[in-house]
């Protein structure tokens, strides 16, 4: 289970294609509404939109590509973005300049393959706080891409991680129990017919959670602050493939500050 396959591999890769589908025509939506002037943006009847809302059309752009949220996603604005593991609050008003962290995992229908994947937003600007946060996150998820290596355990990118946000002055997994703000989980987990597998980055776990050829694994850092009403986190998934070269399997754009066509700041 812990290794995979060329053609699992596949399998995987064509969710990532579906689920990156998704994640851009939730964009498109978004970036296309009117914007009420208190800054909260409207559906096409001139309501406020919500996080239901978009959930709804999420759904239903999944299911026209028979991938399925069986283990749920998270769309979470503000302070619930803040938040690493609630999915979102239905009520809450689609505004500009809070973030929103888009974490979604579907797997195929029938049972099957999962995909893991992860963007924060910021729609039509972002405080300077939160781009500084924001760019911290994307330093440190680049520091560890450019270098994994073959065969290494994978906590000492969890390591890694934790060292460089502390540096920041966050507080991480590798000095502070029970956290509830900073940079409160691991760096990423293996990915197949589960959603979370083998191998783990655990700071805890055994050195034979290691990237071996065949492995198919995320990268999430993150960092969490509902107190401020924000919360920030990029993830991909990759595959070790047997030549030793880490492989994304689905490709999306990094944008942070996403510009709306029908707003001007």
């Amino acid at each position: 289970m812990e290794t995979k396959s060329e053609d699992e591999v596949a399998r995987i890769r064509e969710m990532g294609r579906r689920t990156t589908e998704v994640v851009r025509l939730t964009q498109e939506y978004l970036t296309s509404r009117e914007v009420r002037a208190d800054e909260v943006l409207l559906k096409e009847d001139g309501t406020p939109l919500t996080v239901g809302d978009v959930k709804e059309k999420i759904n239903l752009w999944l299911a026209e590509r028979d991938a399925v949220p069986s283990e749920g996603y998270i769309f979470a604005i503000g302070r619930d973005a803040g938040v690493p593991h609630s999915q979102g609050n239905h009520d809450d008003l689609l505004r500009l300049g809070q973030t929103i962290v888009f974490d979604i995992y579907p797997q195929e229908r029938g049972g099957g393959y999962f995909y893991d994947f992860t963007r924060t937003w910021s729609l039509g600007y972002a405080s300077p706080e939160a781009q500084e946060l924001y760019d911290q996150v994307q330093e440190v998820y680049n520091n560890v891409v450019e270098n994994m290596d073959l065969n290494a355990p994978f906590k000492e990118y969890q390591r890694m991680t934790c060292e460089y946000f502390e540096s920041k002055g966050h507080k991480s997994p590798m000095n502070t129990t029970a956290l509830q703000d900073g940079y409160v989980h691991s760096l990423g987990h293996g990915v197949g017919i589960n959603i979370h597998e083998r191998p783990f980055s655990s700071l805890q776990i055994g050195d034979d959670h290691r990237l071996t050829p065949g492995v198919v694994i995320t990268v999430e850092p993150g960092l969490y602050y509902p107190e401020k009403g924000m919360g920030f986190r990029i993830e991909d998934t990759y595959w070790v493939r047997p030549d030793g070269k880490m492989e994304i399997l689905a490709d999306y754009p990094y944008d942070f500050v996403l510009e709306m066509k029908r707003w001007k700041k």
